[in-house]
């Protein structure tokens, strides 16, 4: 797999999980981990995360040519 490609597809996952986060504070999904509901505002915060490294394997697989 080449550098292009791998950033593309990390881009892509990341990308998924930043709209999952966005539904799950639009729809108010309840999120249970090891029985302890996690709140709300964590989707706030993986949204941040999950977009900018999303834009970031994008932007590399437009360089990696």
């Amino acid at each position: 797999m080449t550098q292009k490609n791998f950033s593309l597809v990390a881009g892509m996952i990341f990308f998924l999980v930043a709209i999952l986060h966005v539904l799950r504070v639009i729809f108010g999904w309840e999120t249970i981990v090891g029985g302890l509901l996690v709140p709300i505002w964590i989707s706030y915060f993986g949204f941040i995360v999950a977009g900018l490294l999303a834009y970031q394997g994008f932007k590399l697989s437009r360089k990696s040519q």
